[in-house]
């Protein structure tokens, strides 16, 4: 399925409102989010949803929110747990976690795990209530969530004492001591700093298996995390209403995964070889998705829209960076950024002017660049946008309010 849905595919939407226009046209534009929130849930509402609704079958529920603002949705209950479950099982390369009985650690934005108390508040019909304690933060018997503040960055040494006792407890609950951890890769990378600095790396149980599937992962911070671990680490690309398209194997490579889907790449601007992925998805049965925008970026291996030939997932499509070498996504700085040192950690590009700005970065080892690799960042940067761009040392860059870090901050 590329471009304009199959008949099949028509007759299975034929009911629902949001495409009465498309199917009278015979012509199905590519969906927007606003277009999703416009009239919800009427927009989506068929006697077979209402149905659903009643009898528990389908939940409207918002988006966690960590990537924009939070999105309504139907979905059946546990929705992406249960895609996410079903690649675990399936990937070649961990499969053999979820059959030894690993139970999962999340380690993740605060907004993760508050949403996950709301989940567990919403079943005992209350209101979340202050920190969520543990069993809160139990999404099912196989997966909890660990992190309870919005900067891993301020973790203090009770914060990162109490996240590692729980892991422990969790690998202590299996025979072999096995785990699977679930994470964003910053989260994981401040998690590791700080116990080393502390003393503490000794007592983090080793997981038997890693998937980073929050935010995009550096190039660095990928590099540095498997410096630590000797198991899989594999990354996982997808979304709240969709669930996961792409994961990567055991060489990085990304993997189609496709199931009751198909994914159209369209070039962000004419002749651009970053594309939008545009998907087509009836996976969900309560909200099936034609043409819609995911709102992500990827590049390809040979520059070709062709899905199976992704090579990077480089972002989100509304942080393009406008630059008179044509747009630059995150990914393409996040090369630049590699390329010149592998000691940066964090990094913020601000656009202070049409011709000027100024690269912020912290580094792992906290301390500055020396010369040449500051040197070597800014020329990289400049020969990425065509734009003069210093480079500034700092201990720390907070993160933003979604608790994901920005990559670009375009100021006045």
């Amino acid at each position: 399925m590329y471009g304009q849905p199959t008949a099949a595919i028509v007759d299975q939407v034929r009911d629902i409102p949001i495409y009465h226009t498309s199917i009278a046209q015979g012509h199905f534009p590519i969906l927007e989010k606003p277009q999703i929130a416009d009239g919800f849930p009427y927009n989506w509402m068929t006697p077979r949803l209402a149905a659903a609704l009643e009898t528990g079958e389908a939940e409207l529920v918002l988006s966690t929110g960590t990537d924009h603002a939070r999105t309504q949705l139907i979905r059946p209950p546990l929705f992406l747990l249960k895609s996410y479950y079903r690649l675990w099982s399936e990937h070649p390369d961990i499969s053999h976690t979820w059959r030894q009985g690993c139970a999962r650690v999340s380690l993740t934005t605060v907004l993760a795990t508050e949403h996950v108390a709301r989940v567990n508040a919403n079943k005992r019909g209350e209101a979340p209530a202050g920190v969520p304690g543990l069993d809160e933060r139990r999404l099912d018997d196989r997966t909890m969530y660990v992190n309870l503040a919005l900067d891993p960055a301020l973790w203090q040494r009770d914060d990162v004492e109490r996240m590692i006792g729980e892991i422990r407890a969790v690998a202590d609950g299996h025979p072999q001591g096995l785990y699977h951890l679930d994470c964003s890769g910053y989260h994981l990378a401040h998690l590791m700093r700080k116990a080393v600095a502390w003393g503490l790396w000794d007592t983090f149980p080793q997981p038997a298996s890693i998937v980073t599937a929050y935010e995009y992962t550096p190039v660095n911070v990928r590099a540095y995390l498997q410096r630590h671990f000797g198991v899989p680490i594999i990354d996982l690309f997808g979304s709240a209403e969709l669930g996961y398209l792409f994961y990567s194997d055991g060489n990085s490579r990304y993997v189609p995964y496709l199931d009751r889907m198909s994914v159209e790449l369209v070039p962000v601007t004419p002749g651009s070889q970053i594309y939008s992925v545009i998907v087509t998805s009836m996976r969900n049965p309560y909200m099936p998705l034609i043409r819609y925008r995911s709102g992500d970026c990827v590049r390809t291996y040979d520059g070709s829209p062709d899905p199976t030939k992704v090579s990077r997932i480089c972002g989100r499509e509304l942080e393009l960076l406008a630059t008179p070498n044509g747009p630059v996504s995150q990914g393409d700085l996040d090369d630049s950024v590699a390329a010149a040192s592998s000691r940066v950690f964090t990094y913020k590009l601000r656009v202070t002017g049409q011709t000027e700005g100024r690269l912020d970065y912290t580094t792992f080892d906290g301390e500055p660049l020396d010369p040449s690799e500051s040197a070597a960042l800014a020329k990289h940067t400049e020969e990425l946008t065509g734009v003069r761009y210093g480079t500034a040392h700092h201990a720390r860059i907070p993160i933003g309010a979604s608790g994901k870090y920005a990559w670009l901050a375009t100021e006045p």
